[in-house]
C-alpha cells in the first residue's frame, strides 16, 4: 500500500490520511486536476485491463468526431463480424445483429453503457478496414500518450494478452477526460440504454427480417455496469471490466465540489462476489480521498514584467513554469496566501523558460506550494556598451 508523498505534510497530518486496506490486487488514486497520485497499492502491476480497453476505442472515435472525420448522427449498419453471434462466448453484447442499422452515438453508447464487445468490433470496423488494424492504432496512440506498459490486443478487452497497470490506466483516464470531458454526461454517466428500438431495425423492403432471429427484434433495457453510479456521491463515470484473467477492474471517477478524484482499482478477485469487492474497494477508496484531500484552484496574476541586465531589452515577462493547481489534504489552504520572490539581478543572456524566481504559497501552518517562475522568451545578449554600463549600474546597487 502506497501513501502519498507531500513532504510539507506533518507526521499528525499523515497518520490522520492513513488510506484503507482493500482486497483488489492494484490501485491507485489520482487528482484529475493536478495528476498527483494519493494512494498506490501495486501501482505498476500489470494486469489486463479487461473492458476498460473500451474507453481507448471510445477516445479513438471521439477523437474522429471531434476532428470532423466523422459524425456522432451518421449511420452504420454493422457488418457480419460485429454481430453478436459471431463475438466469443460469455461477451457482453449490444446485441447487434443482421438488419439492424444505428447511429455512432448509440454505437458508443453501446460500449460505455452495455460494454458490448460486438459494439467494439462495429465502432473498430468504423475507423480501420479490420479490427487489428484498429487496435495497432490504438497501441500506437497509447505510446504516444507515453503509456510505455500498457499493450491492446484486442479492441474490446476480451483477450487476455492485453496488459496495463493501475498507475498508466490511471494517467489514460485523466488524459481521456481532459480530452472528452462531455463524454462524462453523454456516455459514461448515462444509467440505462434501450437497443434495439424500431427505429433501428431496417424496413421489411430493404431486407428479409424473418431470418433475423426472434431475440434480436425484442427491446431490451440494460443497465448500466458501473454499480457506484448513483450510490457514491459525485460518482460520474467511467468504466468496468472482467475476464477471468483479470478478474474485476474499474476506472472510476467523482466530482465533489471544485475536486476530482480518478480511482482505477484491478484485479478484484475473479468469480461470485467479486465485482461487489471491487465496487466496496471504489467506495471506501473514493470517501478516504474526499475525506483528506481536495484540489485547490489558487487565482494569482501574471507577475508584472521584471528588470533584466546585461540584455538587449530591459524588461522580461515571466510566466508560471508549471500549474497553479495543487493537491493539499483538507483542513489545509483555507486561509490562502503568496508571496513572489525573484531571483535577482536576473542578467542575460538566458534561454527562454529560464527559472529566475518562485511562486511559494501557504498557511497558517505554513507552506503549501513551491512553483518556479521561468522566463517567458529568451533574454539575448546586450551590447557591448550595454553590458558595460549594466555593469557599473550593478555595481552600484550593492
Amino acid at each position: 500500500m502506497g501513501l502519498f508523498l507531500f513532504t510539507f505534510f506533518s507526521s499528525a497530518q499523515l497518520l490522520r490520511a492513513q488510506a484503507p486496506v482493500i482486497v483488489s490486487n492494484a490501485a491507485v488514486v489520482m487528482d484529475a486536476a493536478t495528476g498527483t497520485i494519493i494512494y498506490s497499492k501495486n501501482p505498476d502491476m500489470e494486469i489486463p485491463p479487461a473492458s476498460l480497453t473500451k474507453l481507448m476505442t471510445m477516445h479513438l472515435a471521439l477523437r474522429e468526431i471531434y476532428a470532423g472525420r466523422a459524425s456522432f448522427d451518421e449511420i452504420i449498419e454493422p457488418t457480419q463480424e460485429s454481430w453478436a453471434v459471431n463475438q466469443p462466448p460469455f461477451s457482453s453484447l449490444m446485441r447487434l445483429a443482421p438488419g439492424h442499422r444505428l447511429s455512432l452515438r448509440e454505437l458508443l453508447l453501446g460500449l460505455a453503457v452495455f460494454s458490448g464487445n460486438d459494439a467494439s468490433a462495429a465502432v473498430a470496423l468504423r475507423f480501420a478496414p479490420t479490427v487489428d488494424a484498429f487496435v495497432d492504432v490504438m497501441n500506437r496512440e497509447a505510446r504516444a500518450m507515453g503509456l510505455t506498459r500498457t499493450r491492446f490486443d484486442d479492441a474490446s478487452g476480451y483477450s487476455p494478452e492485453s496488459v496495463t497497470t493501475a498507475r498508466e490506466f490511471a494517467e489514460f483516464s485523466r488524459l481521456y477526460l481532459y480530452t472528452h470531458p462531455q463524454s462524462l454526461i453523454e456516455f459514461h454517466s448515462v444509467r440505462e440504454f434501450a437497443y434495439p428500438r424500431a427505429d433501428n431495425l431496417l424496413d421489411s423492403s430493404e431486407e428479409d427480417l424473418t431470418e433475423i432471429p426472434d431475440e434480436f427484434h425484442e427491446t431490451r433495457v440494460q443497465r448500466n455496469r458501473n454499480n457506484l453510479l448513483g450510490s457514491v456521491e459525485g460518482v460520474d463515470g467511467l468504466k468496468t471490466g472482467s475476464i477471468p484473467a483479470a478478474g474485476f477492474n474499474i476506472s472510476l471517477t467523482a466530482e465533489r465540489g471544485a475536486t476530482r478524484f480518478i480511482a482505477v482499482i484491478l484485479g478484484a478477485p475473479s468469480g461470485w462476489g467479486g465485482d461487489r469487492i471491487r465496487d466496496e474497494d471504489g467506495r471506501r477508496l473514493l470517501e478516504w480521498a474526499f475525506g483528506n484531500f481536495k484540489t485547490i484552484r489558487p487565482l494569482v496574476d501574471v507577475p508584472q514584467p521584471v528588470r533584466v541586465w546585461k540584455g538587449k531589452r530591459n524588461y522580461a515577462n515571466l510566466s508560471w513554469g508549471e500549474p497553479l493547481e495543487f493537491t493539499a489534504l483538507i483542513d489545509r489552504g483555507e486561509d490562502l496566501d503568496w508571496i513572489i520572490e525573484i531571483d535577482n539581478p536576473i542578467i542575460a543572456p538566458l534561454p527562454a523558460f529560464s527559472p529566475v524566481g518562485s511562486l511559494v504559497f501557504y498557511d497558517n501552518f505554513g507552506e503549501l506550494r513551491h512553483i518556479s517562475l521561468v522566463t517567458s522568451n529568451e533574454l539575448e545578449r546586450g551590447s557591448f556598451f550595454k553590458r558595460f554600463f549594466d555593469s557599473i549600474r550593478l555595481f552600484f546597487k550593492r
